[in-house]
């Protein structure tokens, strides 16, 4: 699929746009076909968007690919003037791999409704099954676990500067690999040995040095709607994003499923400012 499809429209004429640019593949996002692994998360995105276009056929919806720093900026200065006056580079942009959805309010205000993204991190049981030894020496069955991850932290951060004045935050990541197994579990060698893959070996598993974006909260969760915290005599209003952790990939359907729900949550906060 094209890196520069911008989805637009509401009920069917959506829908039959979506399936047009991508084949009606994420079209049957929720079918058995949809057990497949090898969609990307943009086509799952995709796909639930032409869901939502159905459920609700009077709201307009769209779907961008990034959202700039600039834009960011003057929505934190628009809440305080003290805020967003340090930027630099004035084409800089986050693309969230899931892009953006979005729906447009009674007051022709666009709102963010769902954002996905899709992160693998460990190749370890891959790796085993393959017989191929790992590390510098080639001498290793694990290789340790690197911090490419943590990069994740950085559009969790953008958005919710974006979204600092909604009561809620739809942002969904998927984390697949041997470094975000959580459960210890064998795997066997080409030569019938049994190799184990602990969840709780701190040279492989990295779903700690995610979890500050979700404030240690139960992973696998919709977090969709905020929280209010008391910190003392102040209330705090969280905005949590939402971890899915596992070591095997996840399926379109699987993902499709999350992503819907955080969708349905996005627009049942959103409701008095929509015409549903």
């Amino acid at each position: 699929m094209s890196k520069n499809v911008h989805f637009k429209g509401k009920g069917q004429a959506l829908r039959l746009g979506v399936q047009q640019e991508l084949g009606g593949g994420p079209l049957t996002i929720f079918g058995a076909a949809a057990q497949k692994h090898d969609l990307s998360i943009r086509e799952v995105t995709a796909g639930v968007l032409a869901e939502l276009a159905i459920e609700f056929p009077n709201l307009e919806f769209r779907q961008r690919n990034s959202l700039s720093k600039s834009e960011i900026h003057a929505k934190l200065h628009a809440i305080d003037a003290r805020l967003g006056k340090a930027l630099f580079v004035d084409s800089s942009s986050i693309r969230p791999d899931g892009a953006i959805t979005e729906v447009l309010d009674k007051n022709g205000k666009w709102r963010v409704i769902m954002i996905g993204e899709s992160k693998h991190q460990g190749n370890d049981v891959e790796k085993i099954v393959a017989g191929v030894k790992q590390g510098k020496a080639k001498d290793q069955d694990f290789m340790v676990a690197g911090n490419a991850i943590e990069r994740v932290h950085k559009n969790i951060v953008e958005i919710r500067n974006f979204m600092i004045d909604e009561r809620h935050f739809p942002y969904v990541v998927f984390l697949q690999g041997s470094n975000f197994a959580t459960e210890t579990f064998s795997v066997a060698t080409p030569d019938g040995r049994q190799i184990e893959i602990s969840h709780k070996a701190g040279m492989l598993n990295r779903i700690d040095r995610v979890t500050a974006s979700s404030l240690g909260r139960e992973i696998n969760q919709n977090y969709c709607e905020n929280i209010v915290v008391q910190a003392g005599d102040t209330p705090m209003m969280l905005q949590i994003a939402s971890l899915y952790f596992q070591a095997n990939p996840w399926s379109a359907k699987a993902m499709a499923e999350v992503l819907l729900a955080v969708a349905q949550t996005s627009i049942h906060v959103l409701s008095d400012d929509l015409e549903i």
